[in-house]
């Protein structure tokens, strides 16, 4: 075990939440695009909400029996993948917007505000939790550091 085992994971924390936290700025600005993507038919499609995938940096056979066997696990977080929510668009009653159907309705996105607010509330109070980790770690190590003077 390295003394900088708890900066590495705390940094590696701090980039995953870093990326969710841009995974959700761009739902939130994507929010009312209604021509993201071009589809097989030629016909444009809504923005799709994206959601990111946190997995243990290192989740390797031996790591998993170490911490299944009472050993400490001090690999950190990492992106596994980035993926699209499933939920089908929105329809809104529009009949004068350039994307609206023959019935008047326009597809919007699946992007719901207030549950990306939540999303970014959660990543910025987890982001701040690992700055403070890690400015304790770094702490810790300059006072080992004075003992030896």
């Amino acid at each position: 075990m390295s003394i900088f085992n708890s900066i590495n994971t705390s940094a590696s924390a701090l980039t995953a939440q870093r990326l969710r936290m841009d995974v959700v700025s761009s739902n939130i600005a994507n929010a009312q695009s209604t021509r993201a993507v071009i589809n097989e038919n030629g016909e444009f499609e809504p923005y799709q909400r994206k959601m990111t995938v946190l997995e243990a940096r290192d989740n390797r056979f031996t790591t998993m029996l170490q911490h299944a066997s009472g050993g400490t696990n001090h690999s950190g977080v990492r992106v596994a993948a980035i993926v699209e929510d499933e939920e089908p668009f929105k329809l809104v009653y529009n009949p004068v917007h350039p994307d609206a159907n023959e019935a008047g309705y326009v597809e919007m996105p699946n992007v719901d505000p207030l549950q990306e607010m939540v999303d970014l509330m959660s990543s910025t109070r987890s982001y701040e939790a690992n700055v403070t980790a890690l400015n304790a770690s770094k702490g810790m190590l300059m006072k080992a550091l004075e003992i030896g003077k």
